[in-house]
């Protein structure tokens, strides 16, 4: 067991890594009145093509990562939601192209409640039956994913950047996809990636680490399968497509716009991150100036946002918002990094975004469910979450920079958009 105590932000993490390789964290929360605990794995919708120990190459149908998670709440006793109903328990669960994480928060009972997360997660029970039931409620939800412009929009932004990379594929797959799934290739699945020593379990709240440690070590199988080998195919520089236009029952257009940027390599995905983010908010974060010109002027509405994304063997920027003119946007946009390039950034600018990002950072370590994911993404890299103040320290404006000349490629950009139905 180890303890490590960050006094700059005031914050502890006890770990611990159990024979079978499950890594699991705690982070103490005293004054905190709930708990929250979150299991997670290393296996997003991504990893749709692996290649296990007897290199057997398997290419399992789009949106099986996001079927598994579904799935995994059922039992040969009973379905776990309904398990952690009777606890007075809030539980639920996520797929992202990166990982699939089950969680839950509560008030009482949690010893009870992790005994039920952590044993779940190592049973699949997985028939015919069950199967085809879940197949048909998750049609009902890609079909509701269908008819959300914003989700069109997301999901073509990735297909116009990426010419082969899975990432390019909705998480949910489609209908026809996920009828091809059946108990074996879910099996698969599990063996391949819900290995102890491809999952992590933190705790955050008001907890005794060692019976933490007792339950997960209890509930999780002694020994670990080798975790397969994933692959996403080859990578390219610059976009599939420059433009996408689609049509929907939209008020007025809504748009993605994606700056495809270099994968990472010798990096720590905190860092990266970290660097992205700031790129962001001083390209058109709130408190930028081409934020307020486009606001002011019409272009943009409060809906506006930019982020940064890591996947792997990939990373985005990602801007999003609805405009009645998406292209006079994006015009904008390319117009501002370049103009950033070309000058730099101004020292009191850089600062006080790096201020202001500090603030929301902090803040973050307040929230358990965003201190947990964080958690848990780090530890895939194995990396601590604490980490980012570290980086947060070090940054210069030499790494916003070079970030900067790789977003000005007009060849790495794309425009992906939802256009009101002629009539509406």
């Amino acid at each position: 067991m180890k303890h490590n105590v960050f006094n700059k932000i005031d914050e502890q993490l006890y770990s611990h890594t159990l024979e079978n390789g499950l890594n699991i964290f705690y982070i103490p929360k005293e004054n905190f009145s709930k708990s929250f605990a979150m299991i997670a794995t290393n296996f997003g919708s991504a990893d749709q093509i692996f290649k296990t120990d007897d290199n057997t190459i398997y290419e399992t149908p789009a949106g099986i990562a996001h079927f598994l998670e579904h799935k995994m709440f059922e039992d040969k006793d009973g379905n776990a939601l309904q398990k952690f109903s009777k606890t007075g328990a809030s539980p639920n669960a996520f797929t992202s192209r990166n990982i699939t994480a089950y969680y839950f928060s509560c008030t009482d009972n949690f010893y009870d409640n992790l005994d039920i997360l952590t044993k779940f997660i190592s049973t699949p029970y997985f028939t015919q039956e069950n199967v085809k039931k879940e197949c048909g409620i998750i049609e009902q939800e890609i079909s509701m994913l269908n008819d959300d412009p914003f989700w069109n929009a997301y999901t073509n932004i990735y297909s116009a950047m990426y010419h082969n990379h899975p990432i390019r594929i909705s998480i949910a797959g489609s209908s026809q996809s996920i009828s091809q799934i059946t108990p074996e290739i879910l099996y698969k699945c599990h063996n391949a990636f819900y290995s102890p020593k491809n999952l992590c379990l933190t705790v955050c709240g008001n907890a005794n680490f060692e019976k933490i440690i007792e339950i997960a070590r209890k509930n999780t199988p002694k020994n670990s399968q080798n975790i397969a080998q994933r692959i996403y195919g080859k990578r390219n520089n610059y976009v599939n497509k420059k433009e996408i236009f689609t049509q929907m029952n939209v008020q007025q257009p809504f748009f993605f716009i994606g700056i495809k940027d270099e994968p990472l390599k010798n990096e720590k995905n905190l860092l990266r991150k970290l660097i992205g983010d700031i790129c962001c908010e001083i390209i058109a974060g709130k408190s930028s100036n081409l934020f307020n010109n486009l606001y002011e002027k019409g272009l943009i509405s409060s809906r506006f946002n930019i982020s940064y994304t890591i996947h792997p063997e990939a990373a985005c920027v990602l801007i999003n918002g609805d405009s009645k003119n998406p292209k006079k946007v994006l015009e904008n946009i390319i117009n501002e990094i370049k103009l950033i390039y070309n000058n730099g950034v101004p020292k009191e600018d850089f600062e006080r975004i790096k201020n202001m990002y500090y603030g929301m950072l902090i803040r973050s370590f307040e929230q358990p469910d965003d201190l947990c994911r964080m958690q848990c993404e780090a530890s895939f890299n194995n990396e601590c979450f604490a980490d980012i103040i570290e980086h947060f320290n070090k940054l210069d404006m030499e790494d916003i920079m070079k970030r900067i000349k790789i977003f000005s490629d007009e060849n790495r950009i794309s425009l992906s958009v939802v256009n009101p139905k002629k009539g509406v």
